[in-house]
């Protein structure tokens, strides 16, 4: 720890910082190297406060939400880490979920379900936050994030809080303007609609069960790893080139879904990385298609 993140520690000393903190520990593929200070701010005056004393002191700031979409490298995150799992309050106003960055998808849903509101089923077993998912635009199953948002409040990198509509973020597949400006989602308002809670427990229920019997939940895995190229199937053309159960160290494609790369041992990030490699390269040779990253690579090499 240098003098510039001591003096920065010593600010929040109450915060329960971590300092060199292994981020395996928090992701969702068990990977990646240590993070310098890791914060887990609890309200959102201490995580604005934390933004605007890292820039007076031009620590570098990134945010990771809950982790499950992600690859840390090995070598670990320099500056600050933020994850925002403890800012996870949701409320319910009127028609309307209103859910905290940190809060779970799959609490959201629940939340949203026990009113009997429809909308987010097709979120029901997605192992994101409500931040992640406004960032990346999350879907599945015909949803996306981007149908069903109203408006979202964020916090810019100089402190300053604003409220986005559902037009001013730019939403695209796998994008929003979160991505672009480098701002921190505070919170989401979704718009939802009265519907019949029988009905929206079945195609919960029918969602979780696709997921269970398709994707290789059973190990630690980022996720979706690639975007669906225009035209194809991700998960076809890797088992048509042959790649299902190709493993470097410890990071195997799926057997159950070619679409996902999972920890069956002790894997590190530059295992995962040596993998996505591995298939993008060998789908460009086999059909002429450029597989892109789902998932955000971030951190450093060790």
């Amino acid at each position: 720890m240098n003098q510039t993140e001591k003096k920065f520690y010593n600010l929040f000393s109450e915060s329960k910082i971590l300092i060199n903190e292994p981020l395996s520990k928090y992701t969702n593929t068990r990977t990646g190297g240590p993070a310098d200070l890791l914060a887990f701010p609890q309200v959102i005056d201490e995580l604005k406060n934390m933004i605007i004393e890292a820039k007076k002191l031009a620590i570098p700031v990134t945010v990771v939400g809950n982790a499950s979409n992600l690859i840390v490298k090995d070598g670990g995150i320099r500056g600050l880490v933020l994850i925002l799992v403890k800012l996870n309050q949701i409320k319910i106003e009127n028609k309307n979920v209103v859910a905290q960055a940190g809060a779970s998808l799959i609490d959201t849903t629940e939340a949203a379900y026990k009113l009997g509101l429809t909308g987010l089923e097709f979120a029901a077993g997605i192992p994101g936050s409500i931040g992640g998912a406004i960032f990346m635009n999350a879907g599945a199953y015909g949803g996306e994030i981007s149908k069903v948002v109203h408006s979202v409040t964020i916090l810019t990198r100089s402190g300053e809080i604003r409220v986005y509509q559902n037009g001013d973020l730019d939403f695209g597949y796998r994008h929003s303007r979160i991505q672009d400006e480098k701002d921190i989602v505070l919170s989401a308002r979704f718009g939802l609609e009265i519907g019949n809670k029988k009905k929206i427990r079945e195609a919960m229920d029918d969602f979780n069960f696709l997921r269970a019997s398709k994707q290789p939940l059973e190990y630690p895995s980022c996720g979706s790893v690639f975007k669906r190229p225009e035209g194809h199937y991700t998960g076809k053309l890797i088992h048509d080139a042959g790649l299902q159960g190709f493993q470097i160290g410890g990071a195997q494609v799926s057997l159950k879904h070619a679409g996902f790369i999972v920890n069956v041992g002790f894997a590190t990030a530059s295992d995962y990385l040596a993998v996505i490699k591995h298939i993008q390269e060998t789908i460009l040779d086999k059909f002429h298609v450029q597989l892109e990253t789902e998932v955000r690579i971030i951190g450093e090499n060790s």
